[in-house]
């Protein structure tokens, strides 16, 4: 049960990864799709977090125009950027 329920939180965050808005699109989707499942729970949070976040605020720090105040976010968006600029 304990996996479908990792399959199921995957597919949501995976749906919810896909915000409309390519230069989010390219970097969120395959994050959530290839890298989800392995964070440590607490990550998995602030990324679920981050999900709620608006748009032109994902879009500012991804691009590296501002950084999140909140610590948390600071780390998660962090953590996304190095794996988008990590070579596949």
């Amino acid at each position: 049960m304990s996996e479908e329920l990792n399959d199921i939180d995957a597919r949501r965050v995976c749906w919810h990864s896909r915000r409309g808005m390519l230069e989010l699109d390219v970097i969120l989707v395959p994050f959530a799709e290839n890298k989800y499942l392995g964070l440590a729970e607490d990550d998995k949070r602030r990324y679920r977090d981050l999900l709620e976040c608006e748009d032109p605020d994902l879009f500012a720090w991804f691009m590296e125009h501002q950084n999140p105040d909140d610590a948390d976010f600071q780390r998660i968006v962090a953590v996304v950027l190095e794996y988008a600029r990590s070579p596949k």
